[in-house]
């Protein structure tokens, strides 16, 4: 199977720092251990804005004795255009990105909105049983949101991470709700040594992103994601952790607005960071 439809565009800005990021050394070594082999898919906003991610993603997986590689020509999973009713375009793109992991044992992700986009989206956009639609149905049962992946798949809970201060963790709409990914982020949290972890009031509401919705009812979000980086604010937090970047980026950039200096990292990060 091989679609003549364009990629939108190729990651390669995670590539290149993936590559000269993790040494080789360290990459030998990994596969002489590995008991999984995994392929990252590293998401569009965390290649075009948020790279350190996708690396931290990795180098926790690597530590773990999972081999992981990184298909170089993968792209968008067609999320946007599906979102925005687009689907004959999104099934377009998503085909280029199941061509680029058909040969994947398991697919992670730092991302439970795409994750999602790929366990339910690509059931609708495929719904028959032709050889595509049958490809990914064998994608979509392979792939998960990365604290899922730790928890369910490699049966971690504690990672020995140590990271001394007090957070506070937004459970984002996609990765609860579509996606169902439980308390697997707080899992990993609560075992961190040295983090306070505070609740969050309010913690399910959506903090305003949504794709789209942000840019078509701009003012609609904006009070949303006030009200949600004011909920953060009221904690005490020093940290603001999640799973999904398009939240964080969001709730991150209206705390800086509001004056706040609370430190925004993927679940990822800080557990990368801890185990420095």
């Amino acid at each position: 199977m091989t679609s003549t439809y364009p990629a939108p565009f190729i990651l390669s800005n995670i590539y290149d720092k993936i590559k000269s990021t993790l040494q080789r050394e360290e990459w030998e070594a990994a596969r002489g251990t590995a008991v999984l082999r995994v392929s990252l898919f590293v998401t569009c906003l965390v290649d075009a804005c948020f790279p350190e991610v996708g690396v931290s993603a990795v180098r926790l997986l690597r530590r773990l004795g999972v081999e992981v590689d990184f298909p170089p020509e993968q792209t968008c999973c067609g999320q946007p255009a599906f979102n925005a009713g687009f689907h004959r375009e999104a099934g377009a793109v998503a085909q280029v990105w199941l061509e680029s992991f058909a040969d994947s044992d398991y697919i992670v992700t730092p991302s439970g909105s795409c994750a999602g986009m790929i366990r339910h989206g690509y059931g609708e956009l495929w719904a028959g049983t032709s050889p595509v639609g049958s490809l990914a149905k064998e994608l979509s049962e392979k792939t998960y949101e990365l604290s899922q992946f730790l928890v369910e798949i490699l049966g971690v809970r504690d990672l020995g991470a140590r990271f001394p201060a007090k957070a506070v963790y937004h459970p984002s709409c996609h990765a609860t709700r579509l996606l169902g990914i439980g308390d697997a982020p707080l899992i990993l949290l609560r075992r961190v040594r040295g983090l306070e972890l505070v609740d969050l009031p309010f913690a399910e509401e959506c903090c305003g992103f949504g794709g789209t919705f942000s840019v078509k009812f701009g003012e609609v979000s904006g009070a949303i994601a006030t009200d949600k980086a004011r909920n953060v604010m009221g904690t005490g937090a020093d940290v603001l952790v999640g799973t999904d970047m398009g939240c964080l980026m969001n709730i991150g950039g209206r705390l800086r607005r509001l004056g706040s200096p609370i430190r925004v990292l993927h679940l990822a990060q800080l557990l990368e960071e801890g185990l420095a």
